[in-house]
């Protein structure tokens, strides 16, 4: 499929697709007149460099990674050497951090709502 296809079938900029294959995220061939052309499983491969932009992982981090990740087709994986599982570990635990206080934030919220809506809501 052209570039412009899975743009469309991904929800991802044609520019941001450029990107990830100068990153060497995502291959394409070439036509014989010089247009990238992927291969279906293109689609999966961007959801996921997607998901893992939104964990927050670098696309060193995730160009690292994919070789270790399934493709949609179950095909064998790398195994990640040391560093990168701690690095990934350290990922995740930034993350739950990141939960957490995002938890705490809305518990605060939900407290202030509680406390600006109740004389309202006796009023009515």
């Amino acid at each position: 499929m052209r570039i412009g296809e899975l743009a469309r079938r991904t929800g991802v900029s044609e520019r941001s697709l450029r990107y990830y294959e100068q990153q060497g995220l995502l291959t394409a061939q070439r036509t014989p007149g010089g247009h990238r052309d992927y291969a279906d499983a293109a689609v999966d491969r961007v959801l996921r460099i997607q998901e893992l932009y939104a964990a927050g992982l670098s696309s060193t981090k995730i160009g690292q990674l994919l070789p270790c990740m399934r493709d949609a087709d179950g095909g064998p994986s790398e195994i990640a050497d040391a560093h990168l599982v701690t690095d990934l570990t350290a990922e995740r635990e930034r993350i739950d951090r990141m939960i957490e206080d995002l938890r705490r934030s809305r518990a605060v919220l939900d407290e202030v709502i509680d406390t600006a809506s109740g004389p309202r809501a006796a009023k009515g």
